[in-house]
């Protein structure tokens, strides 16, 4: 086992991947490729980007024979660009070595449901999700559950699987249905296998723990998975799970050798797979993918590049601080949304802070930077609410700090006191605005973005407030946040202990 830790011309080209003419007898050499989570056009540290992984792709698929590329989702947000076009670079990118099968990540929702039909339109790749459909039941247009391809007289199944938990960290509408992740896994591998698929192979947009079931379930042989941003490769004899960490800076490569046989008209398959982990910090970036980076960043710098004001304090967005913690970005946002629309309190979720990067004592701040930081572009709303509803929202927000889950609270216009050691729901004591203590009856307005407003990262508790600034007529968050510190000028956030975590 090899893990480190976390750190509708669709169908029109169902054939990106070389596949030989089917010929049956003898052995079958499959190699499989997987990316998952890719979402900035190229990195600092000199791996990942669309660039080196698309050189990646270009040079498997050269070397001739069979190869199968699976994208494990994630793609069209959240990124600088993203929050500009809602991610329509990232088909353009992709459709240059375009995979042989794609699931949507929780992502590919952050826009919507009209721009995630429209970004899957444009999609020169195939598209799986056996789980997802509209309101009345039916599959999306464009979108497949399942299919069985003949490669090489091996009949592999392939079945896709979105993120189930969708509706709860994206914004997907409620026209979009999303069944059981695990459970229709299960249902549409007995389908394959009843159709005489000889390998079953998942690509699956879900956290670790399903990608453990379906593992541990033996209904299949390669589980292709994106979602917990790890690179990780599991192998017991029967089953394969991988994923391939984030920003494409390692491509799982599983080099599957078959042996198709017939006895007494029964089929037998026998397969053994061979890792590669191939390190993109190597890989030369394909030059036609890197042209069309460099057009989209010419364009960007003019506008991007601006300085807005000075941070006299240092600042720190690396995720696994805004998730457990309180920083001294969160409280400048927090307090920038909750000036600019002129609220009591303020709460947004650490997860929703991306930059995950550390800026210097007196760093000017650009426009680049507030967006690299809130690209998800999401709008400030206005809530009139009760303490109680603040209350469970801060509930919510600590529920789960074990985890780093992303409903973290970074607050502004409030302190509040939580042990972690209790159970969740149990963990907030003392809550205190404008210094007295949190009244449950009370009305209060409360600044956040419309994604926590329409209940997601488990602020369910927010749906019940009173919007008197709502989505539709709220600004953008980044922009609210940019108009603050250019008004500012100079800015000075620091850590003053709005939050007392006890273990």
């Amino acid at each position: 086992m090899f893990t480190t830790a976390r750190s509708l011309s669709i169908a029109a080209l169902l054939c990106c991947a070389n596949f030989a003419t089917p010929a049956l007898a003898g052995s079958v050499n499959i190699t499989f490729l997987l990316t998952n989570d890719i979402y900035n056009l190229e990195n600092d540290s000199g791996r990942g980007g669309f660039a080196r992984l698309n050189a990646v792709i270009k040079a498997e698929r050269a070397k001739g024979g069979n190869v199968v590329y699976a994208h494990g989702g994630d793609l069209i947000s959240p990124s600088l660009l993203s929050g500009l076009d809602q991610g329509k670079h990232t088909i353009v990118l992709t459709n240059i070595a375009p995979p042989d099968i794609f699931t949507p990540g929780n992502h590919e929702y952050d826009f919507g449901e009209e721009v995630f039909r429209e970004r899957m339109s444009e999609a020169r790749f195939p598209v799986f999700a056996a789980n997802l459909r509209d309101k009345s039941g039916q599959p999306l247009p464009g979108i497949k559950d399942t299919e069985i391809r003949d490669i090489g007289g091996l009949k592999v199944g392939f079945v896709g699987l979105t993120e189930d938990d969708s509706p709860a960290i994206s914004s997907p509408g409620s026209n979009l249905v999303f069944s059981p992740t695990g459970a229709t896994a299960v249902a549409r591998a007995k389908d394959l296998k009843a159709q005489g698929a000889d390998l079953i192979v998942a690509v699956i947009h879900a956290e670790r723990d399903v990608d453990l079931k379906l593992y541990d379930s033996g209904l299949f042989d390669l589980v292709l998975s994106g979602h917990d941003h790890d690179l990780s490769l599991l192998y017991n004899g029967r089953t394969v799970l991988a994923e391939s960490m984030t920003e494409a800076n390692y491509v799982t490569a599983i080099d599957v050798k078959a042996d198709v046989s017939e006895k007494d008209g029964k089929r037998r398959v026998t397969w053994w797979p061979d890792f590669r982990v191939i390190d993109t910090l190597d890989v030369t970036p394909d030059p036609e993918t890197q042209a069309k980076i460099d057009g989209y960043k010419k364009e960007l710098d003019a506008d991007l590049n601006v300085v807005i004001g000075t941070s006299t304090e240092p600042l720190d967005s690396r995720k696994a601080l805004v998730r457990t913690q309180e920083t001294a970005i969160g409280n400048l946002i927090a307090d920038a949304l909750r000036a600019q629309t002129q609220s009591d309190i303020a709460i947004i979720n650490g997860g929703g802070i991306r930059g995950n990067k550390q800026y210097p004592a007196e760093v000017r701040l650009t426009r680049r930077d507030v967006l690299t930081e809130l690209p998800f572009g999401n709008r400030a709303v206005k809530l009139a609410v009760t303490g109680d509803m603040i209350r469970a929202a801060l509930e919510n927000g600590v529920s789960d700090v074990a985890n780093a889950a992303g409903r973290f609270p970074q607050v502004s216009g409030l302190t509040f006191t939580a042990d972690l050691a209790k159970p969740p729901g149990q963990r907030v004591s003392v809550v205190m605005i404008a210094g007295k203590p949190l009244d449950p009856a009370a009305k209060y307005t409360l600044a956040t973005n419309d994604y926590m407003a329409g209940g997601g990262d488990g602020y369910t508790a927010l749906e019940a407030g009173t919007a008197l600034l709502g989505a539709r007529d709220g600004k953008l968050m980044a922009n609210e946040v940019m108009a603050w510190i250019t008004a500012q000028k100079t800015v000075a956030p620091r850590v003053e202990g709005r939050i007392d975590l006890k273990m």
